[in-house]
């Protein structure tokens, strides 16, 4: 059972990054830059950050549904191959700044997000 729960978490996510990736390049033009791509890493770090804190270290949140959110939806929310692809893309296609960007960008606000959302997630529970 717990397998089909992280499937139907799974199958939300990829909704919810699909979604998100139409509605942030949609709303925003910045080139080349896959901004959609770099929004999801780091409202999901920031997402991961804040279920790992009120899951494991608040116990706020109950065992069954950890994995369901935090593997299936979460995990495919994230995009990190995604992230890979475009990044060799633009070296790709001589844009090698804007590929340090994405992966250097995603890297440390990445680590940023995470961080913020494990402070928030310690402070509410």
């Amino acid at each position: 059972m717990d397998v089909i729960l992280i499937g139907v978490g799974g199958f939300f996510g990829a909704i919810a990054r699909y979604l998100v990736d139409g509605w942030v390049s949609g709303s925003t033009k910045v080139g080349a830059f896959p901004l959609g791509t770099f929004v999801i890493n780091l409202s999901g770090a920031f997402a991961l950050g804040l279920l790992f804190a009120l899951a494991l270290e608040k116990a706020a949140i109950d065992p069954r549904i950890r994995g369901p959110v935090m593997i299936g939806f979460i995990g495919a929310y994230t995009t990190f191959s995604t992230l890979m692809l475009e990044s060799w893309r633009l070296a790709e296609d001589g844009s090698w700044g804007l590929a340090l960007l994405n992966v250097g960008g995603s890297s440390v606000l990445g680590i940023c997000a995470v961080f913020a959302g494990l402070t928030l997630g310690r402070a509410l529970a």
